[in-house]
């Protein structure tokens, strides 16, 4: 089996990479077309994935249809596995006479959202187009604007979810941040995505504001209660940054702490008292880290996050874009209102069995043989 997947980056998208390495260990002769020069690209070769250049952009349509064609040619692959909005619209585009299976594998939900590009990317489909949603959210989208059930599949980009991890008690909250061991550390692990003016969004796409706002709800009851944001700007997002900074201040000065972007996430996560994941739209996130690694949950109730957030059995959820509920949610983790011990082992269990990279892949593998046979 030859499969072509689309990418619109080699600097991202770490989970397309643990997909294909082990499609590929499982026989699959895997081609990706993407742009030159990312940081991933030595990990794609090692993994055994060929590769061919080139850059998906609607400024430049006509280039990137040109191109994906040319690739297409060159392969000749059984399938067509597109990860992006934007790879998809030009796979559509492009191979409006190409009759051979396509899969538009939808890593999160925001365009679904939006009337004008859900639609956008609906009316381009043809007969031998098909879906894979990465959350339940998703799916119910598609069959919401007519696409049938036997178009859609469900499967979750997995992780590596035994793989080690090393924890080093105190790092955080003592050695970068300068905490005491009675203060109270709660946070965020997510890039600071700027709003999208497009889709008419005037807060960042995680978040990050709404907690602010309920931890400046809780601030006088609660003097040493502390939030440390993870994760630096996302795609050059500085102003944006700077701005959250400056909102941070202004609301709870000096309770709010920023860390960058730390590279060894795993390190450090256990410091928290707990993880706050108030998204406006998301998949799955970074509810699947801190539930496997054993930290209690509070998300928004977004996208993807019910699959895996159960409230009051694996964490806890909350309405989005209200910071109130946030931080009645925080005030129940400090006084022990949730069962927190029995949350984190319900959370492990039911992320261990969705997020497993070996079962993912091989429900891909069984989606590829299924719609070529169809």
């Amino acid at each position: 089996m030859k499969v072509l997947q689309l990418l619109k980056t080699s600097t991202g998208a770490i989970w397309a990479l643990r997909q294909m390495r082990e499609l590929v260990n499982l026989g699959v002769e895997v081609y990706v077309a993407m742009p030159l020069g990312g940081t991933l690209v030595p990990l794609y070769k090692e993994a055994g994935v060929k590769i061919c250049y080139m850059d998906f952009s609607l400024k430049d349509l006509l280039k990137s249809c040109r191109d994906l064609r040319r690739i297409v040619k060159m392969v000749d692959p059984d399938i067509i596995h597109s990860h992006f909005v934007i790879t998809t619209l030009v796979m559509r585009l492009a191979l409006r006479n190409d009759k051979r299976p396509r899969i538009f594998q939808v890593p999160g939900p925001l365009h679904l959202e939006n009337y004008f590009f859900r639609n956008l990317e609906l009316i381009l489909r043809q007969k031998n187009d098909f879906w894979v949603g990465s959350c339940k959210w998703t799916n119910e989208r598609y069959r919401k604007s007519g696409i049938k059930n036997d178009k859609i599949y469900l499967s979750y980009y997995g992780t590596d979810v035994h793989r080690g991890y090393n924890y080093i008690k105190g790092k955080l909250k003592k050695e970068i941040l300068g905490l005491k061991d009675d203060d109270i550390l709660v946070g965020i692990v997510a890039y600071m995505y700027a709003p999208k003016k497009i889709l008419g969004q005037k807060r960042g796409l995680k978040g990050h504001e709404d907690l602010i706002d309920a931890i400046a709800l809780l601030k006088n009851k609660y003097p040493n209660l502390y939030c440390v944001c993870i994760g630096g700007p996302y795609n050059g997002a500085v102003k944006y940054e700077y701005k959250l900074k400056e909102y941070a201040n202004r609301k709870v000065p000096g309770r709010i702490l920023f860390t960058g972007t730390l590279h060894s996430v795993s390190e450090v996560y256990n410091d928290l008292f707990c993880v706050i994941h108030p998204s406006l739209s998301e998949n799955l996130g970074g509810a699947a880290e801190s539930l496997l690694l054993g930290v209690p949950t509070i998300s928004s109730n977004v996208g993807g996050f019910p699959d895996i957030v159960i409230d009051r059995v694996t964490g806890v959820i909350v309405p989005p874009k209200n910071p109130l509920s946030i931080a009645n949610a925080i005030e129940g983790m400090i006084n022990h209102t949730y069962d927190t011990e029995s949350m984190v082992e319900e959370g492990k269990k039911r992320t261990l069995m969705l997020m497993d990279i070996n079962n993912s892949v091989r429900t891909i593998y069984s989606i590829y043989k299924q719609i070529i046979n169809v």
